[in-house]
């Protein structure tokens, strides 16, 4: 199943639903890892050189010099209705703003969200994957998307609202409220993968053949706790994804039955 948003003017957006406001931060797009090319264009945006030490890259969407923030890991766990009402659902819509980002200020992108039979859900863009860098000692360092806070989502007096009317926090609640995540990452200066449980990597940075393309695919499996995704469908997804002018999403279900 496919959905093909219509795509609309910079400035003019108008969503679908009233609850989805669309971050515009430039910020957004060094998590998604645009190019120094692109960032020199705009005032803000962080072209930290490569082979320098991760203290002196500056901070945009999340702290560099953080590894893993247990305690906001605990926070969020300790607190799964707050942080993912709606349960899987919410946690879909988490991942999938952050290809919307991207997606919105290129004019336009697309992923591809799968509910696997295990119960765990992929998602898989065509983007330019996460930001990556070489620190002082040539060794990658990916930026903490999973394992600390994005700065622009917690305790902000205006927090963005996903499709489901929920306050946006990140994808450090998607990995802290999942069993296990596999994040794989694509980039022009290699690919890799890393594996989380509960947020806290389980794994080192392994590198994986590089196949020509780049993205990422984030694949979850959430807590029990939390409702599962067999209590979620294709067709709703589709509805929430229609918040998202700019990106086109295909769905592919397939659970048994």
């Amino acid at each position: 199943m496919r959905l093909r948003a219509r795509p609309c003017v910079r400035g003019r957006h108008r969503s679908r639903t009233r609850h989805a406001r669309p971050m515009r931060s430039p910020a957004i797009l060094i998590l998604l890892g645009l190019s120094p090319t692109h960032a020199s264009r705009s005032s803000g945006w962080d072209t930290s050189p490569m082979g320098t030490s991760r203290r002196s890259w500056r901070n945009t969407t999340h702290d560099w010099a953080s590894v893993v923030d247990v305690d906001h890991l605990a926070g969020i766990r300790q607190n799964p209705a707050t942080f993912a009402p709606g349960g899987v659902r919410h946690l879909i819509l988490e991942v999938v703003a952050y290809v919307a980002d991207e997606a919105e200020c290129n004019n336009g992108g697309r992923c591809a969200v799968t509910l696997h039979s295990d119960g765990s859900v992929s998602v898989a863009d065509y983007g330019r994957g996460t930001d990556t860098r070489l620190d002082d000692h040539d060794r990658p360092v990916k930026k903490p998307i999973m394992a600390s806070k994005d700065l622009r989502f917690f305790d902000h007096p205006d927090v963005q609202l996903l499709p489901d009317g929920h306050p946006r926090r990140g994808m450090s609640v998607v990995a802290a409220l999942s069993q296990w995540l596999e994040h794989t990452n694509r980039r022009e200066n290699g690919a890799w993968i890393q594996r989380y449980e509960h947020g806290v990597p389980v794994t080192d940075l392994e590198p994986i053949a590089d196949n020509g393309t780049s993205g990422t695919v984030v694949r979850f499996r959430a807590d029990e706790p939390l409702p599962p995704v067999g209590e979620l469908t294709a067709d709703e997804l589709v509805r929430l994804a229609m918040s998202w002018p700019y990106l086109s999403v295909k769905i592919d279900d397939r659970r048994a039955g």
